[in-house]
Order: C-alpha cells, then sequence, then structure tokens
C-alpha cells in the first residue's frame, strides 16, 4: 500500500482469489482492471481528517491533482499549468508527490484505467514538458521498500495499455528502469517476480505486441542483454515463471521463441547468444529450466526446429531425414554434455531435489546420451570401481578378524603376519578417508536434507557413516582405546552393507534395492516407531503388575518384593520388575520366542495376558 507496507491479504494475494496461478497476468482482456495492490484511494496526506481538500479552484493541492487523475477527469485539472508557474512548482515537487512512497499524480492516474485509457495521462505529460519536468515526471519511481523503482512504463505495461506504454516511451521514459522492491522478488510470498525491467514484464504478462515495440521502437530499444539484481534476463524471466501447465507453457514458448527471432533479425551479426547469458548462479535459460524442473519450456528449448533458413541458426534440433513415424536428427548439446562444467546433463542427473527429474532424462537428447555414455565406458568404469570396493572389502574384512587382542596400540613385530597386518590397517584407513572426502564433495554439491534420504543419499549418507566410525576407531585404536572395537565392526557390517549400492549396476537388482530402501525409510520406519511406543507402554504395564514374591510371603520390612536384611548370596534369574528385561520378553513374544511363564507372579493374570496379546 502507500505506507510502504506489504498491501492487506484482500488486495495482494491476486493469484490465491484466482485459483492459485498466472491467469490474472495472461488475460487479454482488460475491460475491467482491478486497482492494483499500490494503489489506493484513502488519503494519505497528514493534514487535519476534518478539514476538506480545496476544490475552489484557485489552489491546487496533492490531493486535488491525485482525485482527478484517479477519476480521469481533466476538467479538474483546469488551471494547473498557470498554478504551477506562478508558484514556481512542478508535478514532481513534494508538494504533489506522495511523501510516503513517491507516487506521483502519473502512477495515480496510470493505476486508475478505464477500459485501457485515462484521459489525464497525456494531459500530465503535455504539462509537464511545458514546464520542463517531463523526465523526471515519466521516470518517476516508487520509493518505498516494497515497490521501489517501479516507474509509470512498469505500470502502463502491468495495466496492459500498450497506448500509454507507447506514449510513454515516446516522451523519453526508460527503457532500462529496474523495479527491484521486495514486491517484485522472488520468493516474495505475495508478490510477482517478472524480472524487474520493462521488457521482462510484457513477456511474463504475455504482451507481444509491447515486447515487440520495446525492441524494435526508434525511439529507445530494449537491451536484451541486461540483467535484474539476480542476474536474469528476459529469457531467464520467462524460464521462471514457467509452471509446467499446458496453457503457460504454449504462452512462454510463443514468447520466447519471439524474442529470439526478433533479436536475431536486428542483430544481423549475431555478437551476442541470448541463451548463453549467465545469471548470478551461472545458469543459462536452459540450465535455469533444468534445475527447476520446468520440463514442458525445458523440452521445448532442445528439440527446437525451424524451417525457415534465415532462422535455422537458432534451432537445437536438425531433422535429418523422415520416412514414415521414422526420423533422424542432430542435437545441438552445446552445454548439455558433461564436457563442460555445471552442464545440464549434471545438473539433471545430480540435482536430488527437481521435480520432475526422471521424466527429463527420458528426454532427447539426453536419454541417448546417458545410454551411449553408459555403454561406452561408464558400465565398465562401474565394475571396475565394484571390483576394486570389494578387494578393499575383502582386506577391511580380513584386518578385523584377524585384529590382535589386548590393549592397543599394537607393536609391528618381525614376522611375515604382522606386516601384512600393518599394511592391511593402512589400507582400511586410506579407503574410508577416500570414502570420507568423497562423501563431503558430494554433500557440498549437494547439501544433505531430509528428504535426500529418498533419493540418492541413502548410499551416500551410509558410506558417510562407514568412513566416519573407521576413522574414530582409528584414533581410538592410537588412543589405546579398548573401544576401538566397537566403532570397527560397525563400520564393517557397513560397508558389507554398501555393497548393494553396487547393485544399481544391474537393471533388476537396482530397481530392488531401490524398492528395498524405499519400504524401510517409509513403511518399516512408521511401523518401528509406532511399535516402540506400544511396546514400551506395555512393558511399563506388566513391571507394574509383577511381584517377585508371593502375595502369602510377606516380609518383615513391608517391603513389596524386596529385602534388606542379609541373606546368602543366592544366583537369581533376571526379574521382570526390570523395565529393560521385561521390554526385551515382550519383544521376543512379539516374534513368536517368548512364553508366558511370568504371568505367575503377577496380580492379574488376566490384564497381564491381555498387555502382552497386544504386543
Amino acid at each position: 500500500m502507500d505506507n510502504g507496507q506489504p498491501p492487506p491479504r484482500e488486495e495482494s494475494n491476486k493469484g490465491q482469489e484466482e485459483g492459485n496461478s498466472l491467469d490474472w497476468l495472461l488475460r487479454k482482456d482488460n475491460a475491467e482492471i482491478k486497482p492494483a495492490p499500490m494503489d489506493t484511494n484513502v488519503l494519505m496526506s497528514r493534514q487535519d481528517p476534518d478539514v476538506a481538500p480545496n476544490t475552489d479552484g484557485k489552489a491546487f493541492t496533492r490531493e486535488r491533482v491525485f482525485n482527478a487523475a484517479s477519476q480521469g477527469d481533466i476538467a479538474q485539472l483546469h488551471g494547473l499549468l498557470d498554478y504551477l508557474r506562478v508558484n514556481n512548482k512542478r508535478l514532481t515537487s513534494p508538494e504533489f508527490t506522495d511523501e510516503v512512497n513517491g507516487k506521483t499524480a502519473l502512477l495515480k492516474a496510470l493505476l486508475n484505467l478505464k477500459d485501457g485509457k485515462n484521459d489525464t495521462v497525456e494531459f500530465l505529460l503535455d504539462i509537464a514538458e511545458k514546464t520542463e519536468d517531463l523526465e523526471n515526471l515519466i521516470n518517476a519511481s516508487y520509493k518505498d521498500p516494497y515497490y521501489k523503482g517501479q516507474t509509470a512504463l512498469h505500470t502502463a505495461i502491468e495495466r496492459r495499455s500498450f497506448d500509454h506504454a507507447k506514449l510513454l516511451v515516446q516522451k523519453g521514459a526508460d527503457v532500462q528502469a529496474k523495479a527491484n522492491g521486495k514486491f517484485f522478488q522472488r520468493d516474495a510470498g505475495t508478490g510477482f517476480y517478472f524480472g524487474e525491467l520493462p521488457l521482462s514484464l510484457a513477456a511474463c504478462t504475455n504482451q507481444p505486441n509491447i515486447v515487440s515495440f520495446l525492441m524494435e521502437n526508434p525511439y529507445r530499444r530494449a537491451d536484451l542483454t541486461d540483467r535484474d539484481s539476480q542476474g536474469n534476463t528476459v529469457l531467464h524471466s520467462l524460464v521462471v515463471i514457467a509452471d509446467n501447465t499446458t496453457e503457460n507453457t504454449d504462452m512462454i514458448e510463443r514468447i520466447y521463441d519471439g524474442i529470439l527471432i526478433q533479436h536475431s533479425k536486428l542483430e544481423k551479426e549475431r555478437k551476442v547468444q541470448l541463451e548463453a547469458i549467465e545469471n548470478n548462479q551461472g545458469l543459462t535459460p536452459l540450465k535455469l529450466a533444468a534445475k527447476q524442473g520446468k520440463i514442458g519450456l525445458f523440452k521445448h528449448i532442445l528439440h527446437r526446429e525451424f524451417s525457415d533458413e534465415e532462422m535455422r541458426p537458432l534451432s537445437r534440433k536438425f531433422t535429418e531425414w523422415v520416412y514414415g513415424p521414422v526420423h533422424s536428427s542432430l542435437y545441438d548439446i552445446s552445454s548439455i554434455d558433461t564436457d563442460e562444467e555445471n552442464s545440464v546433463l549434471e545438473i539433471v542427473v545430480c540435482g536430488s531435489e527437481i521435480p520432475n527429474r526422471p521424466e527429463m532424462l527420458q528426454i532427447e537428447p539426453l536419454h541417448s546420451l546417458l545410454n551411449d555414455k553408459w555403454d561406452r565406458f561408464a558400465s565398465k568404469l562401474f565394475l571396475m570401481n565394484f571390483l576394486v570396493y570389494l578387494m578393499y572389502l575383502i582386506i577391511f574384512t580380513t584386518v578385523a578378524f584377524y585384529r590382535k587382542e589386548g590393549q592397543p596400540p599394537f607393536p609391528v613385530e618381525d614376522v611375515p603376519i604382522d606386516y601384512l597386518r600393518c599394511v592391511g590397517e593402512i589400507i582400511s584407513v586410506l579407503g574410508a578417508l577416500w570414502f570420507f572426502y568423497k562423501a563431503i564433495i558430494i554433500f557440498k554439491r549437494n547439501p544433505p536434507k531430509f528428504s535426500f534420504l529418498y533419493t540418492d543419499g541413502f548410499s551416500d549418507i551410509l558410506f558417510f557413516l562407514q568412513a566416519t566410525l573407521f576413522l574414530i576407531c582409528a584414533v581410538l585404536y592410537v588412543s589405546g582405546r579398548r573401544e576401538y572395537i566397537a566403532f570397527l565392526v560397525c563400520s564393517l557390517a557397513l560397508a558389507w552393507i554398501n555393497v548393494l549400492y553396487y547393485s544399481r549396476g544391474s537393471k533388476q537388482l537396482g530397481m530392488y534395492n531401490v524398492m528395498m530402501q524405499r519400504m524401510i525409510l517409509v513403511d518399516l520406519l512408521h511401523f518401528l516407531c509406532v511399535y516402540s511406543v506400544l511396546l514400551f507402554g506395555f512393558s511399563a504395564a506388566i513391571v507394574a503388575l509383577i511381584e517377585d514374591h508371593p502375595p502369602g510371603n510377606k516380609l518383615g520390612n513391608g517391603t513389596r518384593g524386596r529385602s534388606f536384611g542379609l541373606e546368602p548370596f543366592k544366583c537369581q534369574k533376571p526379574s521382570y520388575n526390570d523395565i529393560k528385561f521385561t521390554t526385551l520378553e515382550l519383544f521376543k513374544f512379539t516374534i513368536g520366542m517368548g512364553d508366558l511363564e511370568f504371568t505367575d507372579h503377577v496380580q492379574y493374570k488376566e490384564v497381564s495376558t491381555s498387555c502382552s496379546s497386544c504386543t
């Protein structure tokens, strides 16, 4: 709103009121244009509210000018030019701008169009030109943090008024002005990101006529290489607003291709490749589409093919021949193959959080590229890695099995078996260091999250734990602590479990391994959480029912089931009064290995039997 704060929920969340989509921005008819969230008819002046605005025609106040601009009534502005000249004022003077957000009468008029028109716009521009204030007025922007940088040209484009946008450019509007307020940033919540620039706004709101005019007008052409605060060009902005719906994707494809074609016609020498420009994250539009999972636009860019000979260099797909349903095509794999840093293929394969990732890998040329790499060398490298790991695992297991007993560290004796053991220990440590380093590199590229477990991160985390446990074991061994054995056996168990990682080299075993991981992390994990609560609850109930001595035995001190007198030492079986022992016995009972012998020492056998049955 005008006070620089986020607009009220009912005004700002247009997308939510219209189905959480961008349909309100993609409309082609604007017979009725709702007030913009940065506009209000509530006066923000600091004067006494009991004092009515001066409308006697002798003096012009900001409220009077703003009211006339919002109503589109030129009659109320007659005499304004003379008033400004007599008082040496301009439309950008503090008296005629909103002190809270810097809004001018021109912005007010553009925010209140009726049938796409407001007669006061041209009238105000004429006054500004006669008072030598045209450039300042036409490029005046909001000053508050929320809508900072929005100019009259942005407003005219957002209001979908081609005539006013054309007029503003003719009068000298800055076509590179950037609206970089909080409302226009990505992840703004209640805002709308369009790339800050007027050209990007026109493109993202499906106004090809304004896009074409900004690119070709004889006054000042828009620079397509200009980038916003995030380094995004107009092509990046189109990728960002894509949502994979059919209507949205078709619209963006038309605008995207139209910009490329028009730019190619204007720049015959093609000194600048628009699709090669990277944003602040080092992503081109194609890479950004891959990273954000915009599969519709991503597929279109990869399969873009122009039949026109002049536009053919813009194609990424070239059909060699067609015979009925069969055809052969060549693809431009620049920035796609892994021979380039941060390639599209690497982004999709390693991006565990990318939506539609499996479907994207089925798109040509990614699908053929992956298959070709696997057939040529990747399968052989994978097999070699498996054999090396198997040799490492055999050495690791042998070292753990033939470890020395006693207080570590153990000196190396002058016998062959000790030398072999020492070499095996060194190999085990070096292998653990390698797995640890490799895991850190992977985590640095893809920071681990809980969702990471459901994709590639399951095996990566297991390898990391294996290496970490063994390195802790090595430190304890050198420090002379016998506890190193506990970490050694845990690391060894994980090392054998990690053999399953290499099952992905087989299509059948790989699918089964992934299925088992999902079952463990989803179904089995949920079951264990519920079962643990039930097991502990019923164990506590049974402990409360157990009596160590029959009811007929009364102890002299009155203590139930316990005696503090001096008695001969007796070897006693574990008691069901112990919560740990009871929990273990109930678990055995759950898997069919327990018995009901403890019911002889309970107060209420029926209750204890019910508790046991429930577990």
